[in-house]
């Protein structure tokens, strides 16, 4: 039987993510999104059973089956005939990225002349505005094959981006089939990254419904534009900081016609960003544009994947992470692995669970499969190439003749008493604290310096998780 893998990405880039190097050494990229919808909302008229329901001024709006919702459907008309145009003025100048969904740019060619005038990257929204989630695979695999057709005809060439939103299970795997330069169908993180899908590397963009005026249209959202405004501008100052300590990142703003295009709403964007465009060192960007820097800059990293190895593989390769014990690479084989074991602590974490849950025989078994510090099997160089490294980065390998004589004696006397050899993170120490710890801990109790020389093999195997995967 298969061990457990756990699919999801719950560690990202962890506490350390990487420097963007935005244009210009820009504390903060502001990416704008304009979701152009209208004309591809569930509608009788475009086949669809029922009436759309979703992201409205209608309070509680629920779809009619086998009827048009006429009242709905003059809303969604309201971003396309007015909606657009005041954001058109508002932005021309700006990069903007748009999310259009082919059928609705294929009954709005004025829209989408002046959104190429301006010079927007137009992404893909999918072919319809409709939900994915209960879609058959082939099904969505075609869906996405016609949404690429129809939009190189109406906008004269190939989507570069996707984002579906009302996605499934299937969406991002099937766009990446489709062969996307980024992919947004994901809200987890502040920077673009890689991901290996059916094996091939996929840059994702990251997009956002929190800085998003969607929730003008949901319980508990926006009420007002000075909402908005303040919940845009929180965002933007807490990142900027990020940026000015060293760690820029990006904003993604995600905006419809038909909402922050009403009158009483676009102030408040008006208001951000001449609030953002205040401020030095800010790059406003594309989608398309942020996915060609970081491909440039931040190319796919190939490095070890624990969780992805077969058994005889993992045993392989970290199998002398806890010295000679190679049954804890066993074990730790078992667990539910998944991308967070891919990094040294994630890994890390499941060895160390394995020798933890052990009897005291097998723990007592690792400790005893150590070395003597200094000891006659570093002289005779029989020591593991770990063992031997880890030795003369204290200068061990490099002793007088009264140093090798000291732990000589102290090796003697700590085996004696406990019955196991003296384990110590050397990578932690240099000779001297070395010693001192040595003639501190010999004596403890044996209960207590057991307990001790547990955690030196742990700290021990942490190290050499380090010099072969990604902290």
């Amino acid at each position: 039987m298969s061990a457990p893998r756990y699919p999801r990405n719950m560690i990202g880039y962890g506490a350390t993510p990487p420097k963007a190097q935005w244009p210009g050494e820009a504390k903060i990229a502001v990416q704008i999104v304009l979701n152009y919808e209208e004309g591809g909302e569930n509608c009788l008229l475009h086949g669809d059973e029922a009436s759309e329901a979703f992201l409205s001024e209608i309070v509680g709006a629920a779809q009619w089956p086998g009827q048009r919702h006429w009242n709905m459907e003059s809303i969604y008309e309201y971003g396309a005939r007015s909606g657009f145009w005041r954001l058109h003025r508002l932005m021309k100048d700006l990069p903007v990225t748009v999310y259009g969904v082919a059928s609705a740019l294929a009954r709005s060619p004025d829209q989408v002349a002046a959104m190429t005038s301006a010079g927007w990257e137009i992404a893909s929204h999918g072919l319809k505005w409709v939900e994915h989630k209960d879609m058959p695979e082939e099904d969505e695999r075609a869906q996405i094959a016609e949404a690429v057709r129809l939009h190189t005809e109406v906008v004269g060439e190939p989507p570069r981006g996707w984002y579906t939103g009302r996605c499934s299970m299937n969406t991002v795997r099937l766009a990446a089939e489709a062969g996307m330069d980024y992919i947004s169908d994901t809200y987890d993180d502040d920077l673009p990254y890689w991901a290996e899908i059916d094996g091939r590397d996929q840059l994702i963009i990251p997009y956002t419904l929190d800085c998003n005026d969607m929730r003008f249209a949901t319980p508990q959202g926006f009420n007002s534009g000075d909402q908005f405004f303040a919940y845009l501008k929180d965002s933007f100052d807490a990142l900027y900081a990020e940026g000015e300590e060293g760690a820029p990142k990006m904003m993604s703003i995600g905006l419809h016609c038909r909402l922050i295009g009403r009158p009483g709403r676009v102030v408040a964007l008006k208001r951000f960003l001449d609030y953002a465009q205040g401020h030095q060192d800010v790059w406003f960007a594309t989608r398309l544009q942020i996915a060609e820097h970081w491909a440039a800059i931040h190319p796919p990293v190939k490095h070890p994947r624990p969780s992805q190895m077969e058994r005889a593989e993992f045993v392989d390769a970290f199998g002398g992470i806890f010295e000679h014990s190679a049954w804890i690479a066993e074990r730790a084989h078992d667990l539910e692995l998944g991308l967070a074991h891919d990094t040294a602590g994630g890994l890390h974490n499941a060895l160390a669970r394995m020798f933890r849950s052990a009897s005291d025989e097998e723990r007592l078994g690792v400790l005893t499969a150590h070395p003597d510090l200094a000891g006659k099997l570093a002289q005779a160089k029989r020591l593991t190439a770990e063992s031997t490294s880890e030795q003369a980065s204290a200068g061990l390998d490099a002793l007088t003749d009264d140093e090798r004589a000291s732990f000589t004696e102290l090796n003697q006397t700590y085996v004696d008493k406990f019955g196991f050899p003296f384990i110590i993170a050397v990578r932690d120490h240099n000779k001297t604290s070395i010693l001192e710890a040595f003639q501190r801990r010999i004596d403890h109790d044996r209960d207590t310096e057991f307990a001790e020389a547990c955690r030196q093999v742990e700290r021990i195997a942490e190290f050499r998780l380090r010099d072969i995967l990604p902290s």
